[in-house]
């Protein structure tokens, strides 16, 4: 199941229309690495609601901010690690809480029996 924003639907030339950019400027950040699009059976690239949130992302940082594509490139890796540890320590203290919880129980426990 695909989510709905991640769901391909855009041709490469729509794509490009939606952000503002050319054809061959998508077709070269996927080279980089920047954006990942699917790809049909026929090779045909499909480009999600997310992929465009991204490719708009980056045509800011490049034009409102005069960040060059190297740059952009390390802040867009930058932003992703940080979306990692923020889910991390989301994991992590959930895990300190059940534990909490646990720890809470065995108190009680000792209380009834001791």
């Amino acid at each position: 199941m695909t989510l709905p924003d991640s769901e391909p639907r855009y041709v490469i030339s729509v794509a490009a229309r939606m952000v503002g950019i050319e054809t061959y400027t998508l077709r070269y950040y996927e080279r980089l690495g920047l954006v990942q699009p699917y790809r049909s059976a026929g090779n045909i690239r499909y480009y999600s609601e997310s992929d465009i949130r991204r490719l708009c992302h980056i045509k800011t940082l490049m034009e409102d901010l005069g960040i060059n594509l190297a740059g952009v490139e390390v802040v867009m890796r930058m932003a992703e690690k940080m979306a990692e540890m923020q889910h991390r320590i989301q994991e992590m203290e959930s895990e300190v809480e059940q534990l909490r919880q646990a720890e809470r129980g065995v108190k009680r426990n000792l209380k009834k029996g001791g």
